[in-house]
């Protein structure tokens, strides 16, 4: 009579071990994002992550603010290519740069990768561009989970997403109430397709010109690969730097839906937002996407940033100060508009003119 084998995790598809090496090779680079308020409390491989809150003292009334996201298709690019430590910088984006809108300070994340199979150096390297975008935000990654998926995921197929919470005082609380007739819309430049509009973006590249990702383009002065897995840019400290230098009234995060659309959200009733596209010339990147795809006008601004990644609203007299905050720090920005009263048009925000060319 043979001998069976009996059933066990590992032969359903599941390595405990290699999920337990992942974890060691990602400390370091967990260690590097720790705050005050995180430095000495438990570490990486507890069931939660710690976060000292008397630091919330320092606030007379603090707001806690939070945010989830994930970073889409844009994952599959970066298995396409077998990058993996840049995915990272565009989840705590999309995170981050969520909460510091309302004038909140980025303080902690925790990040969930899902893979078909665990390779311990992949997802250590997914973790390293997590833990550095979160040193740019300024927050402490104080935990995550990493599953193992067999059967629902091929084995190099993964997906990432995270959760972060930030503060702020009461007092200090930005958002459509205080913004006022007359206010002045700076743009901060995007860095490229940042981590919307992928699957249309995809489809136009991949599936209409059949590209592939060593494909050299002209325009873009390097691969497409290179392009369309170029890190998004994370606002969160230039924003933080602009309401200690200037009175902000406003942030908007410019996302899915486009930078008319996302700009609306912040507009309150009875005003409206006037951008003017002759104020900036969008990136090389979305000129192809357009004319590659034959893609409208209206369909790719209500897809992606079109080189608009945030905007900052404030008095109009302190346009200039909002400038000069940012470009200390290196963030290209300019006024592109202005807030009137709504009367005038008949949605919250609007675009006109044509791009500069």
């Amino acid at each position: 009579m043979s001998e069976t084998t009996g059933a066990s995790y590992a032969s359903a598809g599941v390595d405990i071990e290699a999920g337990d090496r992942a974890v060691e090779l990602m400390k370091e680079w967990v260690k590097k994002t720790q705050r005050p308020e995180v430095a000495g409390l438990g570490g990486l491989g507890g069931f939660a992550g710690l976060f000292d809150a008397s630091a919330l003292k320092r606030f007379e009334r603090p707001l806690l603010a939070s945010a989830t996201d994930g970073v889409g298709t844009k994952v599959d690019i970066a298995r396409q290519l077998g990058v993996y430590d840049t995915i990272g910088h565009d989840l705590v984006a999309m995170v981050m740069d969520d909460i510091v809108v309302c004038g909140a300070e980025p303080l902690f994340m925790t990040d969930y990768i899902c893979v078909g199979k665990v390779h311990p150096e992949r997802v250590a390297a997914i973790v390293k561009g997590i833990a550095e975008g979160c040193v740019l935000a300024g927050c402490s990654l104080v935990g995550g989970e990493t599953a193992e998926h067999p059967g629902l995921l091929g084995p190099d197929d993964f997906d990432v997403a995270g959760a972060g919470t930030g503060a702020v005082e009461a007092d200090r609380l930005l958002g459509p109430d205080r913004i006022r007739k007359g206010d002045a819309v700076i743009a901060m430049a995007a860095s490229g397709l940042h981590s919307n509009g992928y699957s249309l973006v995809r489809h136009v590249v991949f599936d209409r010109a059949g590209w592939a990702l060593d494909r050299q383009i002209e325009e873009f002065g390097r691969t497409l690969g290179e392009e369309l897995l170029e890190p998004t840019k994370i606002y969160s400290l230039d924003c933080l730097a602009l309401t200690r230098t200037t009175d902000v009234h406003a942030f908007s995060h410019v996302t899915g839906g486009g930078l008319a659309a996302n700009l609306a959200r912040v507009i309150p009733d009875g005003l409206h937002a006037i951008v003017d596209r002759e104020t900036w010339t969008p990136g090389p990147v979305f000129d192809v996407v357009g004319k590659v795809g034959q893609v409208e006008r209206l369909e790719l601004e209500k897809t992606l940033n079109m080189g608009v990644g945030m905007i900052a609203i404030v008095p109009e007299e302190s346009a200039d100060a909002a400038l000069a905050t940012l470009a200390d720090r290196g963030v290209e920005a300019w006024v592109a508009g202005e807030i009137t009263d709504r009367g005038e048009h008949a949605t919250g925000a609007a675009l006109i003119g044509d791009y500069a060319k």
